[in-house]
């Protein structure tokens, strides 16, 4: 508001200032300029776990997880895409170790740039899982360094190829035996997860704990617990620190399966992960449907805010 002038001159010079204010889209007071007013402070970043959806990809699709945000502004729900999953199979005449890629895993990578990169332009990781499958090979039975190399070499060049963000090892299904195998050694995951973690040092490489490899983390005065940067509970709606040798940052201890574990279940393992500590919280199964309540479930936990769905 103008400060009343004592003469029609002092008026009209007032009047003249307050046209030019409006001009430059500032305010005046007699005498005076004030500053324009400031840009809304931005919506504070994310803190919290870190979340990690698996994704069923000969089910549903990869870019389900980027469809959640938390209500507060403060960023994305996942932080973390398992593309699950890729395989360890046996070739019988060579008598090695391959990893395969089935048809639908095969498509989410051929179309990174519709299926992948969309996830890490919003600052989503995207790692892909590899799981046994039913032919006798595994993670933990190399017969020796240079077959683990081998099969750590097509690993890496997976996710060079594929511009992926990582690797999760899942040692189920291998039925270790089968087609003549070997039974599970000592020295097999740590070569293989040595070698790995040499080819790719800036990579994500995750296990999911379970099976023998999960047991078999030392040897020779080797130990690979510190070579992961995160290990999680394969038991969903349990709560079970993974045994290794990691910070709590690291572990998740709770693991939930979205639209099955039930939403006060997932509300106390989120609230358990933030009163205890730990810095992971882990689902599977994240699908195509609209979900926002089960997320919000763990979001308000871990976040202090609702998860938003948005197709």
């Amino acid at each position: 508001m103008f400060t009343l002038a004592r003469s029609r001159a002092g008026k009209a010079a007032l009047a003249l200032t307050a046209v030019a204010a409006v001009a430059l889209g500032t305010t005046t007071t007699t005498g005076a300029t004030a500053a324009p007013a400031p840009d809304p402070a931005p919506a504070a970043a994310k803190q919290g776990p870190t979340s990690v959806a698996y994704i069923e990809v000969n089910n549903h699709s990869m870019l389900n997880a980027g469809k959640y945000t938390l209500a507060d502004g403060s960023g994305k729900a996942f932080d973390v895409a398992v593309i699950f999953a890729a395989n360890i199979n046996y070739d019988t005449g060579t008598k090695k170790a391959y990893l395969h890629f089935n048809e639908n895993v095969q498509r989410v990578l051929d179309n990174a740039a519709t299926e992948i990169r969309p996830l890490q332009q919003k600052g989503i990781k995207v790692v892909l899982s590899v799981l046994g499958n039913h032919q006798g090979a595994g993670f933990a039975n190399f017969t020796s360094q240079q077959t683990a190399s081998a099969f750590a070499k097509e690993m890496s060049d997976a996710v060079a190829r594929y511009g992926l963000d990582g690797i999760d090892f899942d040692d189920e299904y291998a039925e270790y035996g089968q087609n003549g195998t070997a039974q599970p050694n000592a020295s097999s995951f740590v070569h293989l997860v040595t070698a790995l973690r040499a080819n790719m040092p800036d990579k994500i490489i995750s296990l999911y704990n379970i099976g023998p490899a999960a047991s078999r983390l030392s040897y020779g005065g080797v130990d690979i617990s510190s070579k992961f940067d995160y290990a999680w509970n394969p038991y969903y709606g349990t709560w079970q620190v993974p045994g290794i040798g990691l910070p709590k940052s690291r572990l998740s201890p709770a693991a939930v399966e979205i639209g099955r574990t039930s939403q006060s279940t997932v509300t106390s393992l989120a609230r358990r992960t933030v009163d205890e500590g730990y810095g992971v919280y882990l689902t599977y199964n994240l699908d195509g449907s609209d979900r926002s309540a089960d997320v919000s479930a763990f979001t308000r936990e871990l976040y202090g805010t609702d998860a938003v769905y948005t197709p």
